[in-house]
């Protein structure tokens, strides 16, 4: 956003220079004169170099979401303490040590001053603020409620991080072990086992079978290490390339439901997020089909996102919600009575958050059951990965010694 330099005086006839930031000159003027400063002359800045300009991708700091949560309870205790929207901007911008965040709060800021609503002005930047944040932020607007509509995002949002967490650290730990043993295995096989190749070769016999498969894997490796790093990287392109595919998607997201363990916690993850989600929109005054459309594109897995969207079909018809994600078989039978229960009481808003609650702490217990069986399963491959290999290696030795004791 252009910077504008200006001086002028102050109502009290002080003297007033300085700098603001605004989308157009007459943006500048207008918010000076909300100052009390009658500007005598103010020009746009040029812009110079600075090593800040410098973006390198990858290496920005970017939005998180735990700056999203801060902002969002600041903001409502603001807005609860009676300030006016655009002065609540003003001190969160000026306070933001995110850089990209501080630009981002400024030119909502110069969007209301403008005669934005907060809900449109947001919109401006759906990289940071998702269609969710907005829709809530509009219908709290609307209903008058915006204090109380920034804390349930607040809330939403934190809870939504701690339930992404508990996934990543359920796959961390064993991703982590495989990449390791794999350094280690390659280790072996490029530099320690040619040692030993060396002096096999002094010995003037035949190699049992598996010192000679652990040697040919070794010369696999030296001869053509390129071409093996190449494939790996192949198949993983290929892979991301098909997943951005609609059937590529499909395909992956079905196989994915259907694994052992980890398909179940992918479901319980699911339904956790649709429930808190589609629950948080109705209790803020979100119309039901408008917040089914959104929570779909926010399921994470195309064969839900397909079940929510039969279900918004099937609501736009004046039939029931839970009949249609019933007949999908994608969300459990417990979760479908309970929200035909909410559906036929007018509590289903209630109801989904407590299904929410429900599935969050099923979600641990299946995050502990992945991880109780993964540890043994991956210490039981190590021993094998590498005990073979150790043993393999020293096979001829062996060999050697009781020839030599007989």
């Amino acid at each position: 956003m252009p910077i504008f330099v200006y001086s002028g005086r102050t109502l009290s006839g002080d003297g007033k220079k300085g700098e603001i930031e605004a989308a157009s000159l007459a943006q500048a003027t207008a918010a000076l004169r909300r100052q009390q400063i009658m500007p005598a002359s103010i020009s746009q800045k040029k812009a110079g170099f600075a090593l800040s300009d410098i973006k390198i991708p990858g290496l920005g700091k970017g939005v998180k979401t735990k700056d999203i949560v801060i902002f969002s309870r600041q903001f409502a205790t603001m807005i609860d303490a009676g300030l006016p929207l655009v002065q609540c901007l003003d001190i969160l911008a000026s306070q933001q040590e995110n850089a990209e965040f501080k630009k981002v709060l400024l030119d909502v800021k110069s969007s209301v001053e403008g005669g934005s609503t907060f809900a449109d002005a947001l919109k401006k930047h759906p990289k940071v603020f998702d269609d969710l944040y907005v829709n809530l932020i509009a219908a709290g607007e609307i209903g008058g409620i915006l204090d109380t509509i920034l804390n349930r995002l607040s809330s939403f949002l934190e809870k939504s991080e701690k339930l992404k967490g508990k996934v990543k650290s359920a796959m961390t730990y064993p991703t982590a072990v495989i990449v390791i043993a794999s350094l280690v295995v390659s280790g072996l096989l490029l530099w320690v086992v040619p040692i030993f190749e060396d002096m096999f070769s002094g010995f003037g016999q035949a190699l049992p079978a598996p010192t000679q498969m652990v040697v040919k894997m070794s010369n696999v490796l030296k001869s053509y290490w390129y071409a093996i790093i190449a494939t790996g990287v192949g198949i993983g392109v290929g892979l991301n390339r098909a997943y951005k595919t609609p059937k590529g998607r499909r395909v992956m997201d079905k196989t994915f439901l259907k694994l052992p363990v980890l398909g179940d916690l992918i479901r319980k993850t699911a339904v956790a997020r649709f429930t808190r989600t589609l629950g948080t929109m109705l209790s803020s005054g979100v119309p039901i089909l408008e917040g089914l459309e959104i929570v779909s594109k926010t399921a994470g897995n195309v064969i839900i996102e397909e079940a929510v969207l039969k279900a918004r079909t099937s609501l736009s018809q004046g039939k029931t919600l839970a009949d249609p994600l019933m007949e999908t078989k994608v969300f459990p039978g417990m979760v479908t009575q309970m929200i035909a229960v909410g559906e036929s009481t007018g509590a289903l808003d209630t109801m989904l958050t407590k299904i929410a609650d429900f599935y969050e702490e099923e979600v641990d217990q299946a995050v502990e059951a992945l991880t109780s069986l993964i540890e043994p399963l991956l210490m039981a491959f190590l021993g094998i990965v590498v005990g073979g290999l150790v043993i393999a290696l020293y096979l001829p030795i062996f060999q050697i010694a009781g020839a030599a004791g007989s």
